[in-house]
């Protein structure tokens, strides 16, 4: 249906024309950008006006607000995000034209493959604070690199740079198995887990995928799995690559040895094949983020970058956007916000909130999806058992339709003592009734729920 008899690689040639649709976007933006460097004629459509779509004008590409057939344009071809329908009236409109459409994961994997090195960071959780890290590491070393991270990174003050070194590195999503148009000369698999089960069918689906991707690296690539998820290396097995593993519980490749708290903070020797390659002080916290740094240092390994870059870049990042982000200080309550949205992530988030010296943690979610809700309930009610206090907002839908009749309010009637909040301003009003000081109020969810959280500071009087 979408009219391409010529891979996209054909039309990404100065001179060409190229619509993007959703152009204001984390990952569109920074491809009409790349685009834009590389001689092609870019336009775009966005819903609402952003910093972004300022941005984008300022380079001279022109940006229509809301989506429109005439948006169009001459344009000789169009790129789309997964999230774009193909009711999209410009969607319609191209295929009506005959203009042919491709995904952004296919722009993205056309682009990678004039790098020498295409490090792709993919699993269900941890995607954006390793890539994060990959890309200080990469920057310590001077390596001048291209990235594209599905949040926001302080050191870039967005989420992506256009670099000219020889190496890209991207987080790699798996939802609609985008990450199979991408070219990985490096292939991270963090962690496999039950995840967008509104498109894949049971974990051993995900798993598949997660396979795929992984024979996608060539021959003279490196395959990193961790060796402490069972369902990344369940995903690895069977490939005729060798695999270069990461892990504390498990034997690895590369680990970490002598690991002590500064301050509540991981330090540890990086140590590959037994013998130390870096030694590293964290300034973020929790079991995750040690295994996170040993991914990123994997990667730098396998493609030569000295421990000394690893030591300087790790020792410089703070986090990523809305990843344990500190937001400030209400009535003596420190403020946070996490992008955690899964159970395995809630997991991690609260274990490590619960150490952190706190006299309550208090937890103001916001599931995301009703069919993740639904499919993980179970587990998601578990986790949130673990705050000391729940405040649940209404599921954010995000591309979809409530059809299962689902809400929030059920998982709050199995969770002792939680509050169920239909609005954000009635969050914002539950967490100002609750805090104390000595708390610690964590915003949570991959939605908007880091509004309740400003809207809470922005009142503090």
């Amino acid at each position: 249906m979408m009219n391409n008899p010529n891979p996209i690689r054909d039309y990404l040639v100065p001179g060409k024309q190229v619509h993007l649709v959703g152009i204001g976007g984390v990952s569109m933006c920074p491809l009409a950008e790349v685009l834009h460097g590389k001689g092609l004629l870019v336009q775009g459509s966005d819903m609402t006006e952003s910093d972004t779509v300022k941005h984008l004008r300022s380079l001279g590409i022109p940006v229509a607000i809301g989506h429109n057939a005439e948006n169009l344009g001459d344009c000789d071809f169009v790129v789309r995000t997964a999230a774009v329908h193909d009711s999209n009236p410009e969607i319609a409109g191209a295929v009506a034209r005959g203009i042919p459409v491709y995904e952004r994961a296919q722009a993205w994997g056309a682009l990678m493959q004039h790098y020498p090195n295409a490090l792709c960071v993919s699993g269900t959780h941890g995607k954006t604070t390793t890539t994060s890290m990959c890309t200080h590491i990469f920057m310590a070393a001077q390596a001048d690199p291209t990235v594209m991270i599905g949040g926001t990174l302080p050191l870039l003050h967005s989420g992506y740079r256009v670099g000219h070194g020889d190496t890209i590195i991207l987080e790699s999503c798996e939802y609609c198995n985008s990450f199979l148009s991408f070219y990985p000369t490096v292939a991270v698999i963090l962690n496999v887990e039950e995840d967008h089960l509104d498109f894949f069918k049971d974990l051993n689906d995900i798993e598949r995928s997660f396979h795929r991707f992984a024979e996608l690296v060539p021959p003279a690539g490196h395959i990193i799995v961790n060796a402490d998820n069972q369902g990344a290396v369940d995903s690895a097995a069977g490939l005729e690559h060798p695999v270069f593993t990461f892990g504390l519980d498990h034997p690895a490749d590369c680990t970490a040895a002598n690991l002590t708290d500064v301050d509540g903070a991981p330090s540890f020797d990086v140590v590959v094949k037994g013998e130390k390659y870096a030694h590293v002080t964290l300034h973020v916290y929790g079991h995750h983020n040690v295994l996170n740094a040993l991914a990123a240092a994997s990667a730098a390994y396998v493609l030569g970058i000295p421990g000394s870059a690893v030591e300087e870049g790790l020792a410089a990042f703070t986090g990523a956007g809305r990843r344990f982000e500190h937001k400030g200080t209400y009535h003596g309550a420190e403020v946070y916000d996490d992008y955690a949205h899964h159970p395995d992530e809630l997991h991690a988030l609260l274990t490590t909130a619960k150490t952190l010296g706190y006299q309550r943690v208090i937890v103001a979610f916001q599931p995301h999806t009703y069919t993740r809700t639904a499919k993980l309930f179970d587990h998601f009610v578990e986790e949130l058992k673990l705050a000391d206090v729940a405040i649940l907002a209404e599921i954010y839908a995000a591309r979809e339709q409530n059809t299962l009749g689902i809400s929030s309010a059920d998982l709050c009637r199995n969770i002792p003592g939680s509050v169920y909040c239909s609005t954000l301003d009635k969050v914002t009003d539950q967490l100002r009734k609750t805090a104390r000081p000595g708390d610690l109020i964590l915003t949570v969810g991959a939605g908007d729920i880091y509004r309740a959280g400003e809207k809470l500071l922005a009142k503090d009087d």
